[in-house]
């Protein structure tokens, strides 16, 4: 569990099916393109499946003051050796967006990347149309590292993506000024 000023990380389970489903089916337009989150039991299910997978780390993001599940936030294909990277995915529900939620998160997942997990680049692949997503990792401290074609499939379509990451050294020089 990861405790922010305003949410909480924290791992998934099998009793946040209904409402993490439920928040996803009346995000669905919301998220319609550019996330596929789960939206039925089965497809929760498989979320939990990937959620235990050991090159991950899978969080919800929920409000501090009630518990409130607002969104998912991960860490996925963590590399060691050499590379010592994860890229970043995450999600809010409509209801929650445009507040700040999902800025904290970022910055939370961020320090337990580089501190906890002791990762080196954490990187974010985003649609070129997902302007509130590019607003996320620029605040943040991300830096653009280029473009994609035809990067990932979703939504049944294969779709363009910028590539865009933070080194933990970026990450320091930037905390140290915040």
């Amino acid at each position: 569990m990861i405790i922010g000023k305003r949410v909480i990380l924290r791992s998934p389970n099998h009793h946040d099916a209904d409402e993490f489903t439920k928040l996803n089916v009346q995000s669905r337009s919301f998220h319609r393109g550019f996330a596929s989150p789960p939206k039925s039991l089965d497809e929760y299910s498989a979320f939990l499946a990937r959620a235990g997978q050991q090159d991950s780390a899978v969080f919800l993001i929920c409000r501090k003051q009630d518990s409130t599940i607002a969104g998912a936030i991960n860490l996925s294909q963590i590399f060691r050796g050499g590379f010592q990277n994860a890229y970043l995915g995450y999600y809010i529900g409509a209801s929650f967006a445009n507040q700040e939620y999902m800025t904290e998160a970022i910055q939370l997942i961020l320090r337990y990347a580089f501190r906890e997990l002791k990762l080196h680049r954490i990187e974010a692949n985003i649609q070129p149309a997902n302007a509130a997503s590019l607003a996320l990792v620029r605040k943040a401290g991300f830096r653009s590292e280029g473009y994609s074609p035809r990067y990932l499939k979703i939504g049944g379509r294969w779709r363009d993506h910028e590539r865009w990451a933070i080194t933990v050294e970026d990450w320091r020089a930037r905390t140290r000024t915040v």
